[in-house]
């Protein structure tokens, strides 16, 4: 009776304990990206595979400002630092065997749930082991890497405080684990678990930052509605039938006179290519200029583009020394560093060819999405695929149609974000049903100008290269819509997590699926690359981008639409703003993507936080508490900010709590705060 009391003393003691993870990385563990059998170029030649690398090893981060990732996830747990108990004793172990030094990199928190599961998972068959003492060599997973991992059972006399203490524990963590696994829906990937938590957490972060004043409500309403990928939640007003018909006949009549007014070249614009080519070629004869573009600035020109493997080059001024063709001459120079006119039989001149009329076609009006922002992240990308981690782990058709892809990711950019779009019932929105308008749009315009004459620059590809190459410069644009950045954010991080978790030593991306998630990734951090740059660089960058919103803000005035967060130009400024965005965005994925290829992007990193610091030392004092309510009783209706899942996706376990994530406003609610506007967000 006694143990008894005691096993469920431990029970309660132990009770919902399983949040905060460690996993300890041995010393002879390494974890390495290697390219594995990969089909994806289609074929043997014109970019084949390559031989296997072991160059990425997945260690721990050093000690830095870790993201919101990494905090509590409940009001009823302690610190996500807190370790589960096994974890706890191999950290026990192994300090025993480290010297101190070595002991402070040893550990790697888990956040991702699927992760925690095998760690949980991990935990109970070393428990396991302890209790029964069950020699570690009868079991299968006893040899190679994990042999390296796996502890040596502890010596316990059943009955014993100790040998009560490890069986209740053990059993308290195996049905947290069947809790977790009877919860999890089967039509959703794993990465959906870690997703809906990242929400839930930034619902908190959120839920904080916008209390804090009236500028951080704004700022959360802005990041709830560009970076998650919600549900549209659909009122049905309740209308006597004179009502419904009337207002019925008023709706049809205004959208008629609408589609009057707007013509039947509305149209062509969604077809793909909705002006004609505007040049034929910008150089003559048959000698193609030294940097794919004629300028009498070459020579100063080669020294900047001499630096296009470095973060940070100054696009600015290469726009200006090539003639405003700084798209063509960053993916020329990137395109022959790597040799891939040969490898991939392109022709220089056709290349050249496409590249120019790609860039006829940025809108050259828009302050942040034309040609110049293509251009940045076509070369951040470029760089982002030098990193000695990845060295050799990408084909040459994929780093191609990485290339590509950053190059064509915005072609064709209104200047307006998606919402915009589907709230003015554009016929881009109707054409692509609402979903990722602009991305769909993009695409559809850089391969209707492949059709082009003389612009085909991948004719000497087989049919099954070209088919692959399409697909994965599909997925890439696609994952440029930014309502996808959580779930893209998720499947990153659940991936390292799992491997290391794992102990199976070996990152292979020996598939088509882990491989794309990897290049969606790297071109999504070169899309929200600028905070990342050098102050001078990334504060150019955030004017430019908030005159593009600001234009769309007077366009919404204009129109008697809701004004768009951040949009308002007569109620707005940036500093507080930057602050959230690198903290709630951009912090936590360029956090993940240095854990990929650590320490590679330690310096970016720290940049990142050097800006962060800027930003925050910026920040305007708040007003005194009498301002808010002074101007709280002028508008009552200030906007109220909350998150929402859609009920398919709310989950019942420890780990997928609810998220809600929407925001209230009214039609009076339309004027921004003067406090905060992001910046450096995809449109």
């Amino acid at each position: 009776m006694e143990k008894l009391d005691l096993a469920e003393q431990m029970r309660r003691k132990n009770r919902r304990r399983r949040r905060g993870w460690t996993v300890v990385v041995g010393h002879e563990v390494r974890f390495d990206v290697e390219n594995g059998a990969s089909a994806l170029d289609g074929a043997t030649g014109g970019g084949g595979g390559t031989s296997p690398s072991t160059g990425l090893v997945l260690q721990a981060m050093p000690q830095r400002r870790e993201s919101f990732l990494y905090r509590s996830d409940s009001d009823f747990e302690m610190s996500p630092k807190s370790m589960s108990r096994n974890s706890s004793i191999a950290s026990e172990r192994l300090k025993e065997t480290e010297p101190p030094i070595e002991r402070a990199h040893g550990e790697d928190l888990i956040v991702t749930p699927f992760a925690q599961i095998l760690a949980s998972l991990r935990s109970v068959r070393n428990n396991f082991l302890s209790l029964t003492n069950v020699p570690t060599n009868k079991s299968r997973r006893s040899s190679g890497a994990q042999s390296s991992s796996t502890p040596q059972p502890r010596m316990l006399v059943p009955g014993e405080e100790p040998y009560m203490k490890l069986a209740v524990e053990t059993m308290e963590e195996l049905d947290w684990c069947l809790d977790q696994l009877e919860t999890i829906q089967t039509h959703r990937s794993v990465s959906d678990m870690a997703s809906l938590k990242f929400k839930r957490m930034l619902n908190k972060e959120l839920s904080h930052f916008s209390e804090s004043s009236k500028s951080g409500n704004q700022i959360s309403e802005y990041i709830c509605s560009t970076f998650l990928d919600k549900q549209q939640e659909l009122d049905l007003p309740s209308l006597c039938v004179d009502d419904a018909l009337s207002s019925g006949i008023d709706s049809r009549a205004a959208k008629k006179k609408d589609r009057a007014q707007r013509g039947p070249a509305a149209m062509s614009h969604i077809s793909g290519v909705k002006r004609p080519l505007t040049h034929t070629n910008s150089f003559t004869g048959e000698r193609v200029p030294l940097h794919g573009v004629e300028t009498p600035h070459e020579e100063e020109l080669g020294k900047l583009l001499s630096d296009i493997d470095k973060w940070g080059i100054d696009i600015f001024r290469i726009g200006e020394l090539s003639n405003n063709r700084p798209l063509t001459c960053i993916a020329y120079t990137a395109f022959q560093s790597r040799d891939l006119f040969k490898i991939i039989m392109i022709p220089p001149k056709v290349f050249v060819t496409f590249v120019m009329t790609l860039e006829d076609h940025y809108v050259k009006d828009n302050p942040f999405h034309n040609s110049l922002h293509a251009a940045d992240v076509t070369q951040s990308t470029h760089t982002l695929l030098n990193t000695p981690a990845l060295e050799s782990v990408f084909t040459p058709l994929e780093i191609t149609a990485a290339l590509f892809a950053a190059s064509i990711h915005d072609v064709d950019h209104p200047g307006l974000t998606n919402q915009f779009l589907i709230n003015s019932s554009s016929e881009l929105a109707l054409m692509y049903n609402d979903e990722s308008v602009l991305e769909n749009h993009h695409l559809a315009v850089a391969f209707k100008l492949l059709q082009n004459e003389d612009c085909d620059i991948f004719k000497n590809c087989s049919k099954k290269q070209r088919q692959t190459l399409r697909k994965m410069v599909i997925d890439m644009v696609l994952s440029t819509d930014m309502s996808k950045h959580m779930s893209l954010l998720a499947d990153l991080k659940t991936m390292v997590e799992t491997k290391k978790v794992a102990g199976s030593g070996v990152l292979l991306l020996d598939n088509y699926t882990d491989r794309i998630q990897v290049l969606e990734n790297l071109v999504h951090c070169a899309d929200l690359s600028n905070p990342t740059k050098p102050l001078p660089l990334y504060r150019r960058w955030v004017d430019l981008l908030m005159e593009e919103f600001f234009q769309q803000g007077d366009r919404e005035r204009e129109q008697n639409m809701d004004i768009s967060p951040m949009c308002d130009r007569h109620n707005a400024t940036i500093e507080k703003s930057q602050f959230g965005f690198i903290d709630y965005i951009v912090h936590p994925l360029w956090e993940t993507w240095a854990d990929l290829v650590h320490p590679d992007a330690q310096e970016i990193l720290d940049t990142l936080e050097e800006n962060r610091d800027w930003y925050h030392s910026m920040i305007p004092p708040s007003p005194p508490p009498d301002y808010f309510q002074s101007e709280d009783q002028q508008q009552p209706d200030r906007l109220h900010f909350q998150m929402t899942l859609d009920e398919s996706e709310e989950p019942h376990g420890d780990i997928d709590s609810p998220v809600k994530v929407h925001s209230h406003s009214t039609d009076q609610d339309n004027t921004s705060d003067p406090e905060d506007i992001p910046a450096d967000a995809e449109m």
